[in-house]
């Protein structure tokens, strides 16, 4: 088991105060996570001592940017067991490595009368992307529910699949409900239609062993801001042969082999991907935000997050007003998004910001699930490895007092 204390003092930003001297107490991983010490001083030390552009420098400080760059790409594939570190794509994040997805196999596989099979549990990164390439191709946008309790109804699911579905696209955990999705079974039901499988790991990544080779999903994207590492970088997984086959979405420099004047090659995987200068810095700090989360243990942190998801529910059920959206803590990852009676979800943010808490509250980017809900917005707190019971109480406390004051 972590000691959630213990590990909270190696973040400075969760050190201060804010608003007269009130505790901050941080309840929004879920949109971004903060870094420890360590990942602060490697995205320091990269820039005072290694940083160069990558793949076109021919001296010291490039080859081992590179060099670095490079042992980046390793450190992710170790970290999600995929077979090599081609199949590892350095995008801009979940959103721009399901774009690619989207636009580049996308483009040449789906043509008009074929079907997307979305989830009501999506982001809008995993909505947009899907429709956008429907309007470019006439193919046909399919919509799987979810339960009264928040699950996904996989008895639909089974009934939305046929031959004319090519893409299945779906969460492995819901940035609104927490809900996690039976992943294995999606993509085992999914190949057997003939569908592609694109998974939305941006709220799995951070929390729980991923095992790329064992789930078997064609695509998978997250993010390492929600990893406590840096943001503006992401990863794209693709299995090898797919990548292969699909052409390159942005064209330019580090994407090419050869360029004449009647065309290009591209370069080799996963280069092909990865078009012009990448986010040198945050790619080659990565690898400390893994290291740090290893030492942890992905195992301890899920655990943890569990028992903070249980207390939560019981205190906030114990208020009375509180409504928990989605399932049982048990059954979800450390999400825990509510609703107060007779108070808007952005009026009570403001009185717990007042009083130190940091929780988001509106449509969390997520409206088809909202309108599934019957909701405009709800309040999110969210959870990790620097969480403690104490945050709990706090957002009790604060809660509280914020239905008192509003009354």
């Amino acid at each position: 088991m972590l000691d959630a204390a213990t590990l909270k003092a190696d973040f400075p930003v969760l050190q201060q105060t804010v608003h007269n001297d009130v505790p901050l107490v941080y309840l929004d991983s879920a949109a971004s996570s903060q870094k420890p010490q360590s990942v602060i001083d490697a995205l320091s030390q990269i820039d005072s001592t290694v940083y160069a552009n990558v793949h076109r420098g021919a001296h010291w400080l490039s080859d081992e940017s590179t060099a670095l760059y490079e042992e980046s790409r390793e450190a992710v594939a170790s970290f999600i067991h995929a077979a090599n570190s081609r199949e590892i794509v350095f995008t801009t994040g979940t959103t721009g490595a399901i774009n690619i997805v989207a636009r580049s196999w996308g483009d040449a596989n789906v043509i008009e009368g074929d079907e997307i099979l979305l989830t009501r549990l999506e982001h809008h990164s995993n909505i947009v992307p899907w429709q956008q390439l429907a309007q470019r191709t006439g193919a046909q946008i399919k919509w799987c529910d979810i339960t009264d309790d928040g699950h996904l109804d996989m008895e639909q699911f089974q009934q939305l699949l046929s031959e004319r579905t090519k893409v299945v696209a779906c969460t492995m955990a819901s940035n609104v409900l927490g809900t996690c999705t039976p992943a294995d079974e999606i993509t085992k039901l999914a190949h057997a239609a003939g569908a592609i499988v694109v998974l939305d790991a941006a709220q799995a990544a951070p929390h729980r062993v991923l095992n790329v080779e064992q789930l078997d999903a064609d695509f998978i994207a997250f993010s390492a801001h929600k990893m406590l590492g840096p943001s503006g970088i992401g990863i794209l997984y693709g299995k090898e042969a797919l990548l292969e086959d699909m052409p390159p979405f942005l064209g330019g420099g580090s994407m090419i082999n050869v360029v004449s004047d009647d065309g290009f090659t591209t370069a080799a995987l996963p280069a092909k991907f990865e078009a012009g200068t990448p986010a040198i810095t945050p790619a080659l700090a990565f690898p400390a935000s893994i290291k740090y989360l290893k030492q942890v243990g992905l195992e301890n942190i899920q655990e943890h997050e569990h028992q903070l998801a249980t207390y939560a529910h019981e205190q906030l059920t114990a208020l009375g007003k509180v409504n928990i959206l989605g399932p049982a803590p048990h059954e979800k990852a450390g999400i825990v998004s509510f609703t107060v009676d007779d108070l808007h979800p952005h009026d009570l943010t403001h009185a717990l910001d007042n009083q130190g808490v940091a929780i988001r509250a509106g449509h969390h980017c997520a409206m088809p699930l909202h309108k599934r809900l019957g909701l405009s917005a709800s309040a999110r707190a969210s959870f990790y490895l620097y969480n403690t019971s104490d945050d709990v109480d706090t957002l009790v406390r604060a809660l509280d007092k914020a239905i008192a004051l509003f009354s």
